[in-house]
């Protein structure tokens, strides 16, 4: 997992399949989003998988808990850490 397209330069990718500096690659995500055009899809060295670390069972259980108690935090008076634009809240 490479958290973000454009972390991994897609076309710089592709050259090292070609020229044999990787053996293979695989990405989770892309610097454009759906890719559908970009050669390195139709590389045979190249597996696209699929960027579903935020989706197990304890993720989603971490990201609800964490909400409940930002919520209970924000009509409790308390400014939530997380939270963005605190200017909108003084």
């Amino acid at each position: 997992s490479c958290a973000r397209g454009g972390i991994v330069n897609e076309d710089d990718a592709l050259q090292a399949l070609e020229n044999g500096t990787l053996r293979s690659c695989a990405l989770d995500v892309f610097e454009r989003e759906p890719e559908t055009t970009h050669p390195l899809l139709k590389h045979p060295n190249f597996h696209g998988t699929p960027h579903i670390g935020a989706a197990t069972f304890e993720a989603q259980a971490r990201i609800g808990l964490e909400m409940a108690n930002l919520l209970i935090d924000f009509f409790n008076g308390v400014i939530p850490k997380s939270v963005v634009n605190k200017s909108v809240l003084d």
